[in-house]
């Protein structure tokens, strides 16, 4: 999910913070790292943060400012609102409900919220996961910046949130086009609450974050306070910076209100990429495209780099924050990156820090990244 704004450039100073882990002199890609993190801010970000792995080697850095108007640096693997990679939590979790058979993903809407939704009964629970099911993006209603600054304190319950949605015609009928839409997690949310008989919350923490040992990684629910080491985000506001760090992260629920860490989200998709939280027939139906342009899988997507590989992962955006957290396939390879940009096009120096990440040297070309936030 991701704040509506216009976009102007401005330059933000930036104060480096670098601590690389058990760096091997040999290797130059932390001097390229750190370089690339840097030109994420210089483009416009008051703070950005990585955590890259590369089999036993790790590093950490951050950059740029803590808290604009101040000198302290931007903390190292920092906590932040990861937005729409919440959305690969809550797809893991039905998978692994799919796997107990608790619940198929050609069941139907209708089969598991009863009138909760119009055309319920031909919308399928893959289609909400894989947005092909044609539900208007309820984020497109209330997000603008005005709206964010007027309710930064509202709790919204799931219900506010579908009907706020469906107060608008479908884009399309099930399974005939495709359209991200924040509706569909905040539905599948609803879902693993009804299969299950506990909220999506518990059992997001009771299969994902305490078996893999998520220590850093919370699901805030109505609690508006980052706790812990982190930067503030921001947003824009008559042409000026509002910090909106505090923030009731309700308004993204199942669909993007996860607080974590670069750490945290490294472990976590190296957990789901191998195997580790979900059966072989799942980990398919995960990665499998929702149409034949569209790459997007179940709540996870592949990005192509101009290298001739590809990576796996998601990107995300809420008010203050956006998160690109992407490894290879077989997770050799890891790199989640935090960015507190509110107003300036970052895009171009994101795309480069990716090739740095995961290309060899002297690779010329964009990542191109395709953002589902």
């Amino acid at each position: 999910m991701r704040l509506r704004r216009t976009a102007s450039v401005v330059l933000v100073a930036a104060v480096v913070l670098a601590v690389p882990v058990a760096a091997d002199a040999a290797d130059a890609r932390p001097a390229r790292l750190k370089a690339a993190l840097d030109a994420v801010v210089a483009a416009g970000a008051p703070s950005a943060q990585l955590e890259f792995r590369d089999g036993r080697y790790t590093e950490r850095d951050a950059s740029g400012v803590a808290e604009l108007g101040r000198n302290r640096p931007a903390p190292e693997n920092g906590r932040f609102r990861v937005g729409s990679v919440t959305k690969t939590f809550t797809s893991t979790v039905v998978l692994q409900l799919v796997g107990e058979k608790r619940v198929r993903l050609e069941d139907t809407v209708e089969r598991w919220l009863p009138g909760r939704v119009p055309n319920g009964d031909h919308i399928t629970v893959r289609q909400l996961l894989n947005h092909t099911s044609g539900l208007y993006n309820y984020t497109d209603d209330i997000m603008s910046a005005e709206d964010v600054v007027r309710d930064r304190y509202k709790s919204w319950t799931p219900d506010q949130i579908v009907a706020t949605a469906v107060a608008h015609p479908p884009l399309f009928p099930p399974g005939t086009s495709w359209s991200y839409s924040n509706t569909n997690y905040i539905l599948a949310g609803q879902i693993i609450e009804r299969v299950t008989g506990r909220s999506y919350a518990s059992e997001v923490q009771r299969r994902i974050i305490g078996p893999v040992g998520l220590r850093d990684t919370s699901l805030p629910g109505n609690l508006p306070f980052i706790v812990g080491p982190h930067a503030h985000g921001y947003i824009e506001v008559s042409g000026a910076p509002l910090d909106i760090t505090v923030f009731n992260p309700s308004i993204g629920g199942a669909a993007g209100e996860i607080v974590s860490t670069p750490t945290d989200l490294n472990k976590f998709y190296a957990a789901v990429l191998s195997g580790r939280l979900l059966k072989p027939a799942q980990l398919a139906e995960l990665k499998a495209p929702a149409t034949a342009d569209v790459p997007y899988g179940l709540g996870i997507y592949e990005q192509p780099l101009p290298c001739g590989i590809s990576v796996w992962g998601h990107t995300g955006g809420i008010p203050g924050y956006s998160t690109y957290s992407f490894q290879t396939e077989d997770s050799s390879k890891r790199l989640t990156l935090s960015e507190t940009v509110y107003k300036a096009d970052t895009t171009p120096a994101v795309e480069q820090l990716l090739v740095t990440a995961f290309c060899p040297a002297g690779t010329t070309g964009r990542a191109q990244v395709r953002s589902f936030a």
